[in-house]
């Protein structure tokens, strides 16, 4: 596997090459010096945080992509779904407090959640 600066050197570099701007041009454009580029191109030196948010703004892709967490310029696209523990008590005092106990209706909806989460935890 390579490493982070081999990998975020490399993304640099086909970033920049991909529109045929050359590093003096990059450099102007970012207002920093063109060896500067250069070595991050290069894996001399890694470039510090406001010239990675540079290229992610400039060249429209994530920090993700650049770090090389991705091969997709958009970046990772996270679908958060938290696990409920099995035999989790806090939940299910959770779900007991946000049900009316008089309420029919509530209490259907609170045996479908218990049970719904039951089925999760198998």
């Amino acid at each position: 596997m390579k490493s982070k600066p081999v990998i975020v050197a490399q993304r640099l570099t086909a970033l920049r090459e991909g529109i045929r701007l050359s590093q003096a041009k990059l450099a102007a454009q970012f207002d920093i010096d063109q060896p500067a580029i250069f070595r991050y191109e290069n894996a001399q030196s890694f470039p510090p945080y406001d010239v990675l948010m540079q290229y992610a703004d400039f060249f429209d892709v994530s920090l993700d992509y650049i770090f090389g967490r991705t091969d997709k310029p958009q970046g990772k696209l996270y679908d958060f779904q938290p696990k409920i523990m099995r035999n989790n008590e806090q939940m299910r005092e959770l779900i007991e407090m946000c049900f009316d106990p008089n309420s029919p209706a509530n209490a259907k909806l609170k045996e479908t959640l218990l049970k719904m989460m039951e089925e999760q935890n198998q």
